[in-house]
């Protein structure tokens, strides 16, 4: 036998391939067949699969939006366990159109969708920390105003993040809803039948639980999220479009406008007066249970310690047009007698020539007039607008310290610094100051803690102080531990304030203080009340007695039935108050 099978001649296989073809027996393109059709049975499967799932995700991303609430308290699962009127809507409104209609309307109805969406993410921002919705009129502006405080904070780099990030937010949701609306207007398109029966499904299913009133987790199962946002928005936006009208009628009317300089302020004449804000002491400070009692013991403390220094105070109630933030509004309303709610309402008065109480006293030429503004960094033109002739910003006091959260310098070094710079000097002639305390801004992490006066010296010592204080993550981790960080922080303010006068005041000197605004709505618990305290301070009886007709309490605490006035009210009475 041979060793081996003899080689088949050449085309001996295509030959035998031909004749099985001929045969009817597969070819190898035959037998190829099967393999590649069971791949594409794979690819469709698979692609049937992509798109019911992008289906459903658009379908649901819909929803969401539609759903979202538009307060944070608000964003739990039973708000999404709803159905929306919209949804009904867009279900049904596709089958009554033609094709390119059909086309348009989802367009516009997925970006109407998203900026809505959007919408509502400003609305829980702001309810959060302003205790308000988001005006799309007049509140642009305060968005730099959360990015200064961002970098402020947290630095530059978060900064950037925090913008890319809200810039990317802004772009990603309009698009997002919109492919998802053109997604489930073309299904219903296809799937006609199906979707008539849905749309007649889900209308019937919402009229039931409008008809019957049905609930879910504190929530009406038939919902008009949007319907009811886009209701409410529309006399907002009215109104905020009349408002810079309103504003300039009201700006024309000023008692003291053409008041001769020697008739303003005449009784206090040859007295230091201090006006003093600090940051975020509202009512809640002293009336909460979980705040009042320490604070209270403060308040309690140093009337008795003033008292004994030959100090009388009066303290009533003024109601801020701001709560949670804001205080340049608040600022610029207690100083020009005008009701300062926004920043159109701030540019506008910056800009004009309306008298404030500040430039008040420079007008009168009897006193130096300065500002003392550690929250300021940068450029302030608004200072010559509120009649100042000197300004001392945060890189203008000295400090060498550390920053503390948002407040870069501890209000004990201010009011030191202060007194370095204008109110012991000697041989000065009377002083009108304007003085902003701000260690007892949000976020309260660290808070510092009184040094003694002493040891002040350019504010290194609050390194000691800052290393031993709190972290921004460990204070917000709940609600309790942010309110007593607040409390510390209001605590801190007001020792170094009252501090401060057992230690330098006398006879001359006239304290005005009050708070700016009610903090965060984290820390009063919700409540809507946005008065602050308004207290006068001075050694002189005199000073005092000219407001004994006001009917403020005796001390350094109002009585909770105190009056209580509108801030934009404070400069007029002070004015007559202390005339001829």
């Amino acid at each position: 036998m041979p060793d081996r099978m003899p080689s088949r001649p050449p085309g001996s296989e295509a030959a035998a391939d031909t004749g099985s073809a001929a045969a009817g027996g597969p070819g190898p393109r035959e037998r190829s067949r099967p393999g590649r059709f069971g791949r594409w049975r794979r690819r469709t499967r698979v692609a049937r699969v992509l798109s019911v799932g992008t289906t459903v995700l658009a379908a649901a991303l819909l929803l969401a939006a539609l759903l979202l609430p538009d307060q944070r308290d608000r964003l739990t699962p039973s708000a999404f366990l709803r159905l929306p009127a919209e949804a009904v809507l867009l279900t049904a409104l596709p089958l009554t159109l033609p094709r390119w209609a059909r086309r348009v309307a989802a367009v516009v109805t997925g970006l109407l969708v998203g900026l809505l969406a959007l919408l509502k993410c400003l609305d829980m921002v702001f309810h959060t920390v302003l205790f308000r919705p988001f005006d799309p009129v007049l509140d642009w502006g305060l968005l730099e105003n959360a990015a200064d405080y961002v970098r402020d904070t947290s630095g530059r780099t978060a900064e950037l993040l925090a913008v890319a990030g809200a810039v990317l937010l802004a772009v990603a949701v309009p698009a997002l809803t919109t492919a998802s609306a053109l997604r489930v207007t073309s299904l219903t398109a296809r799937h006609r039948g199906r979707a008539v029966r849905a749309s007649l499904a889900l209308g019937t299913a919402w009229i039931t639980c409008v008809t019957l009133g049905l609930r879910g987790g504190g929530e009406p199962l038939a919902a008009a999220v949007d319907a009811d946002l886009l209701g409410a928005r529309v006399p907002q936006v009215r109104a905020s479009l009349a408002d810079a009208r309103l504003f300039r009628r009201l700006a024309a009317h000023d008692a003291f406008a053409h008041t001769p300089p020697d008739r303003l302020l005449t009784g206090l004449r040859g007295k230091d007066v201090l006006f003093t804000f600090v940051e975020s002491y509202g009512r809640s400070a002293v009336e909460d249970p979980a705040l009042a009692p320490r604070i209270g013991t403060v308040l309690k403390e140093s009337t008795g310690a003033l008292r004994a220094a030959g100090f009388t105070a009066r303290s009533g109630w003024l109601r801020s047009p701001v709560t949670g933030g804001g205080s340049w509004l608040a600022h610029s309303t207690f100083l020009s007698g005008l009701w300062i709610s926004n920043q159109q309402r701030f540019r506008t008065l910056t800009s004009s020539d309306r008298a404030t109480l500040t430039g008040s006293f420079r007008r009168t030429g009897a006193w130096r007039t300065v500002g003392i503004v550690p929250g300021v960094r940068g450029a302030w033109p608004e200072g010559g607008f509120f009649g100042l002739d000197h300004v001392y910003d945060a890189a203008h006091l000295g400090y060498r310290g550390p920053g503390f959260g948002w407040s870069q310098v501890p209000d004990q070094y201010t009011l030191e610094a202060f007194r370095r710079r204008e109110f012991g000097r000697r041989g000065r002639g009377p002083l009108m100051a304007e003085i902003v305390l701000t260690s007892s801004h949000h976020p309260w992490a660290p808070v510092p803690r009184p040094v003694g006066w002493t040891e002040l010296g350019d504010g290194s010592v609050f390194h000691r102080v800052e290393r031993e204080g709190k972290d921004e993550k460990e204070v917000w981790r709940s609600a309790r531990s942010v309110r007593a960080e607040y409390r510390g922080a209001v605590e801190y303010a007001l020792r170094s304030l009252f501090g401060f006068l057992l230690r330098y005041g006398d006879d001359r000197t006239v304290l005005v203080f009050l708070g700016d605004h009610q903090p965060v709505p984290v820390v009063t618990a919700g409540s809507p009340r946005r008065d602050v305290p308004v207290t006068v301070v001075a050694r002189d009886p005199e000073v005092l007695e000219r407001i004994s007709g006001w009917g403020w309490t005796a001390g350094l605490k109002p009585a909770a039935d105190a009056p209580v006035w509108a801030m934009d009210t404070f400069r007029d009475r002070f004015l007559t108050a202390y005339g001829p």
